[in-house]
């Protein structure tokens, strides 16, 4: 992590030297390069290892309760589609009974 850290302040410094001799020149000049990849280096935000003593309750039930939910709303609109078919079905006058 230090490692990343330092190629990002060293981009940083690299950046504002050639932003302030840009300012002296008065020149236009190409954009300061991309800062380095930093692949190898590690988010502050994955550093803490995960606690699987106590997992994140409000997460889970938001997750099983929002899914739970979705598929409610999946079978109550198959069930409107249905009986949306068989009402068509019924107006039409259709007899045969060897196509359903």
């Amino acid at each position: 992590m230090a490692a990343g850290l330092r190629a990002v302040g060293r981009w940083r410094m690299a950046a504002a030297r050639w932003r302030m001799a840009a300012a002296a020149a008065a020149v236009a000049a190409p954009p300061p390069p991309p800062p380095p990849s930093l692949a190898f280096t590690r988010s502050a935000f994955v550093v803490k290892k995960a606690n699987n003593v106590q997992p994140n309750w409000l997460g889970v039930g938001l997750a099983f309760g929002i899914s739970a939910a979705l598929w409610a709303l999946l079978v109550k609109q198959h069930n409107e589609d249905v009986m949306e078919y068989e009402r068509r079905k019924q107006a039409r006058g259709h007899k045969c009974t060897e196509c359903s």
